[in-house]
């Protein structure tokens, strides 16, 4: 059995919170690399040299990349021998959370509830999703969502018999939809399988994955690259202008389901795709 402090996690979650407001992770900064080079739109391009740049100006000044430093997600993989000790974990992190977000000076977006919508001041809660899994490490992922690609996120019930087909048509249909407003180049998460909830988490989790890194499965993996190149189809592009590259990433989870259901949902990161993660 492995003791850990909460105040070991609350440390960890504060400075996950800014280094992921202050320097987009390597491998997403790559994918941005790469969409520059793919696309053909000089304004297009300019939007991504912009991009580019601006990430070089954040992880330098040490301030925030985008004014919409967003909501804390947080995953937590516990090992089923990790022991906490010394207080509540999930007040642990979010005192991680609220701790980041002072000390970083970065913006609380969070209010109360949709209708009292008076701001928490502090960005709490965060909204965290907990999981036992064997062993005696503690992992821990954050991904910091903005409002702008989340409002444009979407989830459908299709039935067995509307099948991948429509699908595929579901992700195109929502990115155009979303338009310039999820502001892309986007990274798009899709969760099929599972119940209405279930599909809408893999979603979110899909987020977290290497940018650009194709799934495991080839079947999933052919999925992926053929919803990059129907979205890429739309001419969207960088930032709405129009172009070749409205996404730069399109990560597929997926997991059992009903005989009867193909739950589908799809969540939208815009450009400022913000990831983290830490063992303790």
């Amino acid at each position: 059995m492995r003791t850990v402090h909460v105040d070991e996690l609350a440390v960890t979650v504060r400075e996950m919170c800014i280094s992921a407001n202050h320097e987009l992770r390597a491998d997403h900064v790559a994918a941005l690399q790469r969409g520059l080079e793919q696309e053909r739109s000089e304004i297009g391009c300019e939007v991504l040299r912009r991009l580019l740049e601006s990430a070089e100006v954040s992880k330098t000044e040490r301030i925030p990349f985008c004014q919409d430093t967003g909501y804390a997600v947080v995953f937590l993989h516990v090992g089923q021998d990790v022991h906490f000790v010394g207080g509540d974990l999930t007040e642990a992190i979010d005192r991680g959370v609220a701790d980041g977000y002072r000390d970083g000076y970065l913006r609380a977006s969070l209010v109360r509830s949709p209708i009292d919508r008076r701001n928490t001041d502090d960005n709490t809660p965060a909204m965290v999703y907990h999981h036992v899994v064997p062993g005696q490490e503690v992992k821990v992922t954050l991904l910091i969502k903005g409002a702008g690609c989340d409002n444009m996120s979407a989830i459908r019930m299709l039935t067995p018999a509307e099948g991948v087909a429509a699908m595929k048509e579901f992700v195109v249909e929502t990115i155009e939809k979303a338009g310039p407003s999820a502001s892309p180049p986007v990274t798009i998460g899709i969760g099929m399988g599972g119940t209405f909830d279930k599909a809408a988490y893999l979603a979110k989790w899909a987020l977290t994955r290497t940018s650009g890194q194709p799934h495991a499965d080839p079947a999933i993996a052919a999925l992926e690259a053929e919803i990059t190149t129907a979205v890429n189809a739309t001419g969207i592009g960088p930032a709405g202008f129009g172009g070749t590259v409205t996404t730069v990433a399109v990560h597929v989870e997926a997991m059992a389901t009903h005989i009867a259901a193909f739950p589908v949902a799809i969540n939208i990161d815009c450009h400022s795709h913000r990831v983290r993660e830490q063992v303790l």
